[in-house]
């Protein structure tokens, strides 16, 4: 059973950095495809940025620069360090994972996941 827990969402300020883990267990796939999703209250959820099994990086445009995804496979964990955080970046933010490779249009989309965390919460105050 597949199995995505987040952590390290917190309450900031404004100009401050976060850094979110996944910790995923029962995930063991050659090929796949993970990402960070947020939705923030009355929004869709939209995707922030992803990374496949050949370590492809992709980012939402408006937070290139400032996220950046990352994985240890080796402890099964996946990584998003957000810097110069802003109060328009308060949402929950989701860990997504899909045991294939997504293309470069299919990985925004939260449908193209099948498994999901529970979240974690963000709220950067001004």
């Amino acid at each position: 059973q597949v199995q995505l827990v987040e952590s390290g969402g917190d309450s900031v300020q404004a100009g401050g950095s976060l850094r979110l883990s996944c910790a995923a267990s029962g995930f063991a796939y050659s090929t796949y495809s993970m990402a960070w999703f947020r939705q923030a209250p009355g929004k869709e959820r939209e995707a922030v940025a992803g990374v496949d099994s050949a370590d492809r990086r992709r980012y939402a445009d408006s937070v290139k620069g400032r996220f950046t995804i990352s994985q240890d496979n080796a402890k099964h964990s996946l990584y998003l360090q957000i810097d110069s955080l802003k109060p328009e970046d308060t949402a929950m933010y989701y860990c997504a994972a899909e045991p294939r490779v997504l293309s470069v249009f299919s990985w925004l989309s939260k449908d193209s996941y099948r498994y999901w965390g529970q979240g974690t919460q963000v709220t950067v105050s001004s």
